[in-house]
């Protein structure tokens, strides 16, 4: 089972080391769903503890919604094609239409710009996949447009509530990209999901799941609101 672990500062990335984690996902200001971490603190994360993780910064220039402008999708193409020219292993991101379906035009400029400047980055799309008005044909769409991985709690509360969803995604990937389970995650919660085929977890340093943004646009429901988990996630021996 991956574990990735999500940090906004380099103690975190020390405990994503000690916890023998496989990846980070660095970012700042989880209390708003995470945003872009400086550059400055970029390039310290892939000094020290790091070197034994891979580094994937959540690009994600502003909180609310996922629906970006024009200007919003060039600013975040260029922070995504910086990390990635300096050394990042992945990028994190996701980009929405006001319908809650995914953003063709702008995830296709922003996964174009991480690939120019590394044919082999990988491309992570964030819980925004969460937020669409149907994720498995979302995920189908994130396929075609070469995503690597999608992080999801299956539009659930939580990873472990959302674990139908999240097998059924599994089902569709069939092997084009890898299922993520996060949002609230328990450890009790990890046999479950392995046995749905996820085989890779993201969590925080302080283990709670943070909320997602609410959704916008005509397809609006109330959002969601996730229940903290204090509990430190740690990664078992085997």
């Amino acid at each position: 089972m991956q574990l990735e672990i999500a940090v906004v500062d380099i103690a975190g990335v020390a405990i994503a080391a000690d916890e023998a984690a496989d990846r980070i996902e660095l970012c700042t200001r989880l209390d708003l769903g995470g945003l872009t971490a400086s550059r400055d603190l970029f390039q310290e994360s892939l000094c020290g503890a790091a070197r034994l993780l891979q580094v994937h910064p959540l690009v994600r220039c502003r909180p609310g919604d996922f629906v970006y402008s024009a200007g919003e999708i060039s600013t975040m193409a260029r922070q995504i094609a910086t990390f990635v020219t300096e050394g990042a292993a992945g990028v994190v991101f996701g980009a929405l239409t006001c319908e809650g379906a995914i953003d063709g035009d702008g995830m296709t400029r922003l996964i174009d710009s991480a690939r120019e400047a590394n044919p082999q980055v990988e491309i992570t799309c964030h819980r925004a996949i969460d937020q669409c008005r149907d994720p498995l044909s979302a995920l189908l769409e994130l396929a075609e447009l070469g995503v690597s991985r999608v992080m999801s709690s299956g539009g659930a509360k939580t990873a472990g509530a959302g674990r139908v969803t999240l097998a059924a995604m599994h089902r569709i990937a069939d092997g084009r990209l890898e299922i993520m389970a996060g949002g609230g995650l328990k450890i009790a919660d990890i046999p479950a999901l392995k046995t749905a085929g996820v085989n890779a977890v993201s969590s925080r340093p302080d283990g709670r799941a943070g909320d997602p943004p609410p959704r916008t646009g005509a397809w609006s429901e109330q959002p969601v609101r996730h229940q903290p988990e204090r509990a430190i996630l740690r990664r078992s021996p085997d």
